[in-house]
Protein backbone atom coordinates (compact mmCIF):
# COMPACT_ATOMS: atom_id res chain seq x y z
CA UNK A 1 0.00 0.00 0.00
CA UNK A 2 1.16 3.61 -0.90
CA UNK A 3 1.98 6.09 1.80
CA UNK A 4 0.79 8.23 0.21
CA UNK A 5 -1.46 9.71 3.28
CA UNK A 6 1.79 11.96 3.64
CA UNK A 7 1.46 14.73 1.78
CA UNK A 8 3.32 17.65 3.23
CA UNK A 9 7.04 16.84 3.76
CA UNK A 10 10.17 19.28 4.77
CA UNK A 11 12.91 18.42 3.13
CA UNK A 12 14.96 21.48 3.68
CA UNK A 13 17.17 19.39 6.23
CA UNK A 14 20.36 17.62 4.97
CA UNK A 15 20.29 14.82 2.85
CA UNK A 16 20.90 12.37 4.95
CA UNK A 17 18.88 13.97 7.78
CA UNK A 18 15.06 12.88 8.76
CA UNK A 19 12.03 14.20 6.88
CA UNK A 20 9.31 15.88 8.85
CA UNK A 21 5.94 14.86 7.23
CA UNK A 22 2.34 16.05 7.91
CA UNK A 23 -0.49 13.89 8.69
CA UNK A 24 -4.31 14.42 8.84
CA UNK A 25 -4.08 17.50 6.41
CA UNK A 26 -1.84 19.38 8.37
CA UNK A 27 -3.17 17.89 12.34
CA UNK A 28 0.61 16.58 13.12
CA UNK A 29 4.38 16.20 12.37
CA UNK A 30 6.25 12.77 12.17
CA UNK A 31 9.68 13.21 12.42
CA UNK A 32 11.14 9.72 10.35
CA UNK A 33 14.25 8.59 8.87
CA UNK A 34 14.71 9.68 5.12
CA UNK A 35 15.21 5.97 4.17
CA UNK A 36 13.74 2.79 5.65
CA UNK A 37 10.92 2.32 7.35
CA UNK A 38 8.57 5.05 7.12
CA UNK A 39 4.66 5.01 8.20
CA UNK A 40 1.88 5.88 5.75
CA UNK A 41 -1.59 4.64 5.01
CA UNK A 42 -1.45 1.69 7.28
CA UNK A 43 -0.93 3.74 10.51
CA UNK A 44 -3.70 6.07 9.29
CA UNK A 45 -6.24 3.71 9.21
CA UNK A 46 -5.39 1.40 12.50
CA UNK A 47 -5.51 4.96 13.94
CA UNK A 48 -9.24 5.18 12.49
CA UNK A 49 -10.09 2.18 14.05
CA UNK A 50 -10.37 4.19 17.40
CA UNK A 51 -13.82 5.39 17.79
CA UNK A 52 -14.47 9.05 17.65
CA UNK A 53 -15.27 9.58 21.31
CA UNK A 54 -12.66 7.65 23.03
CA UNK A 55 -11.42 9.82 26.15
CA UNK A 56 -9.23 6.58 27.89
CA UNK A 57 -5.45 5.61 27.78
CA UNK A 58 -4.14 3.83 24.65
CA UNK A 59 -1.52 2.00 24.12
CA UNK A 60 0.20 1.98 20.67
CA UNK A 61 2.33 -1.04 20.48
CA UNK A 62 5.22 -1.26 18.33
CA UNK A 63 4.59 2.35 17.29
CA UNK A 64 7.78 3.19 15.18
CA UNK A 65 8.07 7.15 15.62
CA UNK A 66 4.50 7.22 16.38
CA UNK A 67 2.52 7.69 13.72
CA UNK A 68 -1.06 5.64 14.95
CA UNK A 69 -0.77 6.97 18.24
CA UNK A 70 -0.68 10.56 17.09
CA UNK A 71 -3.17 10.44 14.61
CA UNK A 72 -5.20 8.73 17.68
CA UNK A 73 -4.36 11.94 20.13
CA UNK A 74 -5.22 14.23 17.64
CA UNK A 75 -8.46 12.87 16.46
CA UNK A 76 -9.81 12.01 20.28
CA UNK A 77 -8.71 15.47 22.10
CA UNK A 78 -9.02 13.83 25.66
CA UNK A 79 -7.29 10.64 25.03
CA UNK A 80 -4.05 9.93 26.75
CA UNK A 81 -1.18 7.71 24.51
CA UNK A 82 1.82 5.55 25.55
CA UNK A 83 4.19 4.90 22.43
CA UNK A 84 5.92 1.30 22.91
CA UNK A 85 8.62 0.91 20.41
CA UNK A 86 11.78 -1.42 20.36
CA UNK A 87 13.81 0.00 18.33
CA UNK A 88 16.29 2.35 19.50
CA UNK A 89 16.62 4.84 16.28
CA UNK A 90 12.28 4.65 16.43
CA UNK A 91 12.40 5.47 19.76
CA UNK A 92 14.52 8.17 18.75
CA UNK A 93 12.53 9.91 15.88
CA UNK A 94 9.35 9.21 18.25
CA UNK A 95 11.30 11.85 20.72
CA UNK A 96 11.98 14.05 17.89
CA UNK A 97 8.64 14.03 16.64
CA UNK A 98 7.01 14.83 20.03
CA UNK A 99 9.25 17.73 20.29
CA UNK A 100 8.53 19.19 17.06
CA UNK A 101 7.26 22.90 17.23
CA UNK A 102 3.91 21.08 15.33
CA UNK A 103 3.32 18.48 17.84
CA UNK A 104 3.18 21.57 20.88
CA UNK A 105 -0.33 20.67 22.07
CA UNK A 106 -0.22 16.51 22.24
CA UNK A 107 3.12 16.42 24.13
CA UNK A 108 1.00 16.36 27.58
CA UNK A 109 -0.42 13.45 26.13
CA UNK A 110 1.78 11.38 25.05
CA UNK A 111 3.82 9.74 26.52
CA UNK A 112 7.28 7.20 24.88
CA UNK A 113 8.47 3.88 26.27
CA UNK A 114 11.37 2.04 25.22
CA UNK A 115 10.36 -1.97 25.41
CA UNK A 116 9.95 -4.91 23.92
CA UNK A 117 6.17 -5.56 22.99
CA UNK A 118 6.34 -9.01 23.97
CA UNK A 119 8.08 -8.75 27.13
CA UNK A 120 5.99 -11.01 29.85
CA UNK A 121 5.40 -10.80 33.42
CA UNK A 122 7.81 -8.48 35.61
CA UNK A 123 9.95 -7.25 32.86
CA UNK A 124 6.65 -5.87 31.17
CA UNK A 125 5.26 -4.32 33.97
CA UNK A 126 8.89 -2.88 35.04
CA UNK A 127 9.03 -1.61 31.82
CA UNK A 128 5.85 0.62 32.20
CA UNK A 129 2.93 -1.83 30.62
CA UNK A 130 1.18 -2.03 33.93
CA UNK A 131 -1.51 -5.39 34.38
CA UNK A 132 -4.98 -3.89 33.58
CA UNK A 133 -3.59 -0.26 33.03
CA UNK A 134 -5.10 0.77 29.45
CA UNK A 135 -8.64 1.05 27.90
CA UNK A 136 -7.40 0.31 24.40
CA UNK A 137 -4.48 -1.37 22.49
CA UNK A 138 -3.14 -0.57 18.60
CA UNK A 139 -1.08 -2.86 16.76
CA UNK A 140 0.44 -2.91 13.51
CA UNK A 141 2.73 -5.80 13.70
CA UNK A 142 5.26 -6.70 10.86
CA UNK A 143 3.17 -8.83 9.27
CA UNK A 144 5.06 -10.16 6.13
CA UNK A 145 6.16 -13.52 5.50
CA UNK A 146 9.84 -14.45 5.54
CA UNK A 147 9.56 -15.73 2.04
CA UNK A 148 8.99 -12.67 1.35
CA UNK A 149 11.34 -10.31 -0.90
CA UNK A 150 12.80 -8.79 2.44
CA UNK A 151 14.50 -5.07 2.53
CA UNK A 152 18.30 -4.78 2.69
CA UNK A 153 18.01 -2.35 5.51
CA UNK A 154 18.37 -4.12 8.82
CA UNK A 155 15.59 -1.51 10.36
CA UNK A 156 12.74 -1.86 7.67
CA UNK A 157 13.12 -5.74 7.50
CA UNK A 158 12.65 -5.53 11.33
CA UNK A 159 9.35 -3.80 11.26
CA UNK A 160 8.10 -5.78 8.32
CA UNK A 161 8.76 -9.36 8.59
CA UNK A 162 7.06 -11.48 10.65
CA UNK A 163 8.22 -13.79 13.83
CA UNK A 164 7.06 -17.39 14.69
CA UNK A 165 4.07 -16.99 16.97
CA UNK A 166 3.66 -12.89 16.53
CA UNK A 167 0.10 -12.51 16.63
CA UNK A 168 0.10 -14.88 20.10
CA UNK A 169 2.87 -13.06 21.62
CA UNK A 170 1.59 -9.58 20.63
CA UNK A 171 -2.51 -10.06 21.70
CA UNK A 172 -0.93 -11.85 25.19
CA UNK A 173 0.50 -8.53 26.29
CA UNK A 174 -2.24 -6.64 24.87
CA UNK A 175 -4.39 -9.30 27.09
CA UNK A 176 -2.43 -8.54 29.93
CA UNK A 177 -2.38 -4.60 29.70
CA UNK A 178 -5.62 -3.64 29.15
CA UNK A 179 -8.75 -3.51 31.27
CA UNK A 180 -10.75 -6.68 32.18
CA UNK A 181 -14.21 -6.05 31.11
CA UNK A 182 -14.03 -3.61 27.93
CA UNK A 183 -10.92 -3.05 27.27
CA UNK A 184 -10.23 -3.24 23.08
CA UNK A 185 -7.82 -4.06 20.73
CA UNK A 186 -7.60 -3.18 17.30
CA UNK A 187 -4.71 -3.93 14.70
CA UNK A 188 -4.29 -4.47 11.20
CA UNK A 189 -2.79 -6.99 8.89
CA UNK A 190 -2.62 -8.82 6.04
CA UNK A 191 -5.65 -11.18 5.33
CA UNK A 192 -3.55 -14.34 5.33
CA UNK A 193 -2.91 -13.83 8.85
CA UNK A 194 -6.42 -14.05 10.19
CA UNK A 195 -6.58 -17.75 10.99
CA UNK A 196 -3.32 -16.78 13.30
CA UNK A 197 -5.11 -13.91 14.61
CA UNK A 198 -8.47 -15.58 15.41
CA UNK A 199 -6.67 -18.63 17.19
CA UNK A 200 -4.51 -15.89 19.23
CA UNK A 201 -8.07 -13.77 20.44
CA UNK A 202 -9.24 -17.23 21.70
CA UNK A 203 -9.81 -17.57 25.46
CA UNK A 204 -8.82 -13.45 25.46
CA UNK A 205 -11.05 -11.35 23.41
CA UNK A 206 -14.45 -11.85 21.49
CA UNK A 207 -17.13 -9.51 19.61
CA UNK A 208 -14.59 -9.23 17.14
CA UNK A 209 -15.34 -7.10 14.14
CA UNK A 210 -13.56 -7.54 10.42
CA UNK A 211 -13.12 -5.14 7.99
CA UNK A 212 -11.74 -5.87 4.81
CA UNK A 213 -9.74 -2.94 2.94
CA UNK A 214 -10.03 -3.41 -1.20
CA UNK A 215 -8.00 -1.40 -3.58
CA UNK A 216 -10.90 -0.76 -5.80
CA UNK A 217 -14.19 -2.67 -6.05
CA UNK A 218 -13.31 -5.48 -8.22
CA UNK A 219 -9.94 -6.55 -6.21
CA UNK A 220 -9.39 -8.85 -3.37
CA UNK A 221 -8.92 -7.41 0.04
CA UNK A 222 -4.65 -6.72 0.40
CA UNK A 223 -5.13 -5.88 4.59
CA UNK A 224 -7.97 -6.29 7.12
CA UNK A 225 -8.47 -4.29 10.08
CA UNK A 226 -9.71 -6.06 13.44
CA UNK A 227 -11.36 -5.09 16.41
CA UNK A 228 -12.15 -6.75 19.46
CA UNK A 229 -13.43 -6.86 22.96
CA UNK A 230 -11.33 -8.32 26.30
CA UNK A 231 -13.49 -10.58 27.78
CA UNK A 232 -16.50 -10.58 25.80
CA UNK A 233 -18.55 -13.56 24.35
CA UNK A 234 -20.11 -12.22 21.75
CA UNK A 235 -19.33 -13.54 18.28
CA UNK A 236 -17.59 -12.36 15.59
CA UNK A 237 -18.61 -9.60 12.72
CA UNK A 238 -17.60 -8.80 9.33
CA UNK A 239 -18.25 -5.27 8.83
CA UNK A 240 -19.01 -3.81 5.12
CA UNK A 241 -15.66 -3.21 3.24
CA UNK A 242 -13.51 0.03 2.80
CA UNK A 243 -12.70 0.48 -0.70
CA UNK A 244 -9.67 3.10 -0.44
CA UNK A 245 -10.39 4.20 -4.52
CA UNK A 246 -12.76 4.60 -7.31
CA UNK A 247 -13.14 1.92 -10.39
CA UNK A 248 -11.70 5.13 -12.24
CA UNK A 249 -8.77 7.29 -10.91
CA UNK A 250 -6.09 7.10 -8.19
CA UNK A 251 -7.63 9.48 -5.72
CA UNK A 252 -8.97 8.16 -2.38
CA UNK A 253 -12.81 7.52 -2.01
CA UNK A 254 -14.50 9.50 0.40
CA UNK A 255 -14.84 7.29 2.99
CA UNK A 256 -11.05 5.95 3.00
CA UNK A 257 -9.94 9.73 2.59
CA UNK A 258 -12.19 10.42 5.43
CA UNK A 259 -10.57 7.92 7.84
CA UNK A 260 -6.89 8.80 6.34
CA UNK A 261 -7.66 11.89 7.58
CA UNK A 262 -8.81 11.61 11.11
CA UNK A 263 -12.42 13.40 10.02
CA UNK A 264 -14.14 9.88 10.62
CA UNK A 265 -13.61 6.69 12.43
CA UNK A 266 -14.26 2.98 10.70
CA UNK A 267 -16.36 1.47 13.44
CA UNK A 268 -18.43 4.11 14.47
CA UNK A 269 -21.82 3.97 13.48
Amino acid sequence: MTPSASPDRDDTGPDDGPTADAFHRGGFVLVQPRKGHRAGLDAMLLAASVPGGFSGRLADLGAGVGAAGLAVATRCRKARILLVEREPEMVEHARLTLAHEANAALRERVDIVAADVTLTGGARREAGLADAGFDFAIMNPPFNEGADRASPDALRRSAHVMEDDLFERWLRTASAILRPRGGEVALIARPQSLGDILAALEGRFGGARILALHPRPDEPAIRVVLRAVRGSRAPLSLMPPLVLHDSAGNGFSARADAAINGQTALFDG
